[in-house]
């Protein structure tokens, strides 16, 4: 392991180390002063609609500027083969950008060194947290995952031992403008992973496709696929489903694993506390996150409680870190910090 840190390193720059150790991190809320957001009071404003000169639009006679159609197509297609080119070979590959998964990207995008693609399947990222259980607005976060909104200063309700956030949405989309404005970045959505790069024992990236040719495979003549190259995989792809869990799964097919028993009932307490004791790196080069953790763990599922994926995705980021040889909370805040394996037996971290 000490070997493979050491390559991965000499391809990050040195100054990544420095950068990423005097920025702020809320793992484990060690950095976080504020306890709560207070609600953000509206200021009467002018009812006209200005611009950032604050010149009135007039809006009996609005007109957009002109431009050509074939311009935007090739703006857009330009820009989006240039992110296809750059993200080819990466630092990390983030499967899922659901919050386990975001919550992950956005923990690494603190450095500005490392290069993170997130692959998601769906057209629109953030997986279950949109909405709360069975279809209901708020979002419940347990203590102390709660510090972690406070880095992101979104709003909620403070009870003894949890939050509510008003509208799960408020977290997807806040944590989702956050992390795609760094340049660091790339979310390529609508993109299944099909499958993984396997180099001898070690997970070395994932097989791309369109997500709708992905679902229609049996229904043409072969569509092959794409390929992306990673240093660090992180299957953050949920329970187990049409999209869910596909990484562990894979990883069954192919004997790198020996099996992926399901989650277990509903266990609130239990689960998220397994689920972010859990998170690791499975096998070389691919880390677990989320929900995809109790599938292979066989662990509880917890329901519509959301802390444990914020927290797992985090610790998923500070493992991705360490396997790049980077500093990270695990191994230079947390010197004794141990991890638990799938036989529940205590590893060193």
């Amino acid at each position: 392991m000490a070997t493979m840190a050491t390559t991965l390193t000499s391809s990050l720059s040195s100054a990544s180390k420095q950068s990423f150790l005097e920025s702020k991190s809320s793992f484990h809320g060690s950095q976080i002063i504020s306890k709560s957001f207070q609600p953000i009071k509206s200021t009467p404003q002018n009812l006209s609609i200005t611009n950032s000169l604050s010149t009135p639009y007039d809006l009996d006679n609005f007109k957009f500027s002109p431009i050509k159609e074939s311009i935007v197509s090739r703006e857009m297609t330009r820009r989006y083969m240039t992110d296809m080119i750059t993200y080819a070979d990466t630092d990390v590959v983030v499967v899922g950008a659901g919050s386990a998964g975001l919550s992950c990207a956005y923990e690494l995008s603190k450095n500005p060194d490392i290069n993170i693609a997130i692959i998601e399947q769906s057209v629109s990222p953030g997986g279950g947290a949109w909405l709360g259980g069975q279809l209901f607005s708020a979002m419940i976060v347990r203590k102390p995952a709660h510090k972690f909104l406070d880095e992101l200063e979104i709003e909620y309700d403070e009870q003894d031992n949890y939050v509510v956030i008003k509208h799960a949405a408020l977290f997807t989309s806040t944590i989702m403008s956050k992390l795609l404005a760094k340049p660091n970045v790339k979310l390529f959505n609508a993109v299944a992973a099909e499958d993984l790069i396997v180099r001898g024992d070690r997970v070395a990236g994932v097989v791309t496709n369109w997500a709708l040719v992905s679902m229609n495979h049996d229904t043409q003549s072969c569509m092959d696929p794409n390929v992306m190259e990673a240093k660090v995989v992180v299957s953050s792809c949920g329970h187990d489903g049409p999209f869910g869990a596909t990484g562990v799964k894979r990883l069954r097919s192919i004997g790198m694993i020996e099996s992926v028993p399901g989650m277990k009932a509903l266990d609130m307490n239990a689960a998220e506390d397994a689920i972010v004791r859990l998170t690791r790196e499975i096998v070389p080069g691919m880390i677990v996150t989320g929900m995809e953790v109790a599938e292979i763990d066989g662990s509880p599922r917890m329901g519509p409680t959301f802390g444990a994926m914020m927290m797992s995705g985090q610790k998923a980021a500070h493992l991705a870190l360490r396997a790049l040889g980077l500093p990270n909370a695990l191994t230079e805040a947390q010197p004794k910090f141990v991890i638990a394996d799938a036989a529940d037996d205590i590893v060193d971290a």
